[in-house]
C-alpha cells in the first residue's frame, strides 16, 4: 500500500496502490465501461506460471488488479520462514508486469473485504482453488460478475522452486 512505502508507477507501468486508492480506480473505471479483473495471492517467488495465469486473468477484461498478501499474512498462511522476498518489493515487481494495472496490499487472511468492496466484473483463481474454496465468489456473483479459474501451468510452483533452491 502506499502508506507502507510502496513505488508509485507511472506511465504504461501498473501501480501500486493503497486499498483506498484502488476502490476509486475501479469504481471510475466501472462507471467508464471497463470491465474490471481481480486475482490474489502471494507471489513470492515469481515463476512462468504466475505470468502466464495473470496474462490470462488480464485478457478477461480491460483492467487487472492484483491483490498481494501482507508480509504478516504470508506468515500465518504459509508458515515460519516466508515470504523469500518483501511485500513492497513484490508489489514492485508485479506492478511491472504489462498485464497488471494496479497492485495493493492485504493483511487479512483472505482478500474478502477487499473483493466486496471492488466488486469486480471477473474474479480469477488458479485451478488448485476448487469453486467452493474461491474466496469472493459470492459477492462477485451476487453482483452479477462471474468466477474463472485459470489452469495451472504444470511443473511451476513457488513451493518446487524453493525445494530446488534448498537442495542446492
Amino acid at each position: 500500500m502506499a502508506g507502507r512505502g510502496l513505488r508509485q508507477g507511472s506511465g504504461e507501468l501498473g501501480r501500486v496502490v493503497s486499498q483506498a486508492e484502488l476502490i476509486l480506480h475501479a469504481e471510475r473505471e466501472r462507471r467508464n465501461g471497463r470491465r474490471v479483473v481481480f486475482t490474489n495471492g502471494c507471489f513470492d517467488l515469481l515463476h512462468p506460471g504466475h505470468i502466464r495465469c495473470l496474462e490470462e486473468a488480464r485478457a478477461l477484461g480491460d483492467l487487472l488488479i492484483v491483490a498481494i498478501n501482507s508480509d504478516e499474512s504470508v506468515r500465518r498462511v504459509k508458515g515460519a520462514g516466508r515470504p523469500v522476498v518483501p511485500e513492497a518489493e513484490r508489489a514492485e515487481v508485479l506492478a511491472a508486469l504489462a498485464a497488471v494495472d494496479y497492485v495493493t496490499v492485504f493483511d487479512e487472511e483472505t482478500p474478502r473485504e477487499i473483493i466486496a468492496k471492488i466488486l469486480p466484473n471477473v474474479l480469477v483463481k488458479g485451478s488448485d482453488w476448487g469453486p467452493d474454496q474461491i474466496v469472493g465468489r459470492e459477492e462477485v456473483e451476487a453482483a452479477g460478475g462471474r468466477v474463472v479459474s485459470i489452469p495451472l501451468e504444470p511443473g511451476f510452483s513457488t513451493t518446487d522452486l524453493l525445494a530446488r533452491i534448498h537442495g542446492l
